[in-house]
């Protein structure tokens, strides 16, 4: 019961990310110690469902695809998956109103979230051989954090009547995010001017929408899933300090003041509680790490380990 109850809150964690523009789910995935669980659980169910539908090599096999499925930690997936679709749902509806009301105090409190959730890959760098940064690695991280930030600067665009094929195509970038730390799938549909009609949708309930984004998200989630979770298990060292790069190139999207156009403002007004909310948000994160250590197998702990999946035992 408390594993469950656990898991529902690490998915709770999740789904509030995602609605927040510039904080990706991956990223909390990543400090509360689901991450690579997670990637391994969605390939494993994407290569079953290709070999339900002949797309694998040798013939259709649904038998072997459903005992595939069955071997997946759907203890961990069905509360995690569950504490992600309320707490979207919730927060389309209540943290988007406070994201308009108070931008500088919310962008300042997910901004310190996400300054302590980088410990979490960098630390993990030097949990690997050689247990150090090198110097070119480092380059590697200033570089992607700097690409990130200049791509995150670009103006948000609008989109009034969205198509179904518009619907779809953001919603397959978009999704990229919840796997990848440091890219938030929120700040990914502002920026194509789909933020607005998609929290829209959830909060209407609107299926027709709903159905073509979902679907959208499947398609893009089954190309991009693979090849991260081969980079986490062949690349582990490199992919964490890519993502390292890519978690603190996403702190220019958080930056508390901001005009309407992304252009990055001096500190001007309720600065002194935006330090204190984001040392609060990098004392939440230390908190999260705690408490994952106490009660979670963290992904710090495990260092990316070679158990074999259901999938790669067979391959």
């Amino acid at each position: 019961m408390l594993d469950a109850t656990i898991n529902v809150l690490r998915g709770a964690l999740i789904g509030v990310a995602e609605v927040i523009p510039g904080v990706s789910g991956g990223t909390i995935a990543l400090i509360v110690g689901i991450y690579e669980t997670l990637i391994k659980a969605l390939d494993d169910a994407v290569h079953a469902v290709r070999r339900a539908l002949g797309l694998t090599a040798g013939r259709p096999d649904p038998k072997q695809s459903l005992r595939d499925l069955a071997r997946l930690p759907w203890a961990l997936i069905i509360p995690v998956v569950g504490g992600m679709l309320v707490a979207v749902v919730l927060g389309a509806r209540f943290i988007e109103p406070l994201l308009e009301e108070q931008p500088v105090a919310m962008r300042a409190l997910f901004f310190g979230l996400v300054l302590g959730g980088t410990f979490v890959p960098a630390h993990m760098v030097l949990r690997t051989l050689p247990g150090r940064w090198r110097g070119w690695e480092a380059a590697l991280a200033v570089g992607v954090a700097l690409v990130i930030a200049i791509l995150l600067g670009l103006p948000p665009g609008d989109v009034q009547d969205p198509g179904p094929l518009a619907i779809m195509a953001s919603a397959a970038v978009a999704v990229c995010a919840l796997v990848l730390p440091g890219v938030s799938g929120s700040f990914l549909l502002l920026t194509l001017g789909m933020y607005a009609p998609t929290v829209t949708a959830v909060n209407d309930r609107d299926l027709v929408y709903l159905t073509l984004f979902a679907l959208g998200a499947v398609l893009g989630l089954a190309a991009f899933v693979g090849i991260l979770r081969w980079l986490l298990e062949n690349r582990a060292r490199l992919t964490l300090v890519v993502i390292t790069g890519l978690m603190i190139g996403s702190l220019r999207a958080l930056w508390p003041w901001q005009a309407d156009g992304r252009e990055l403002l001096a500190p001007t007004e309720q600065v002194g509680v935006a330090v204190l909310l984001a040392l609060a948000g990098v004392a939440i994160v230390a908190g999260l790490l705690v408490v994952e250590r106490r009660f979670g197998a963290s992904e710090e702990q495990v260092d990316f380990p070679d158990q074999p999946s259901p999938r790669s035992a067979r391959e």
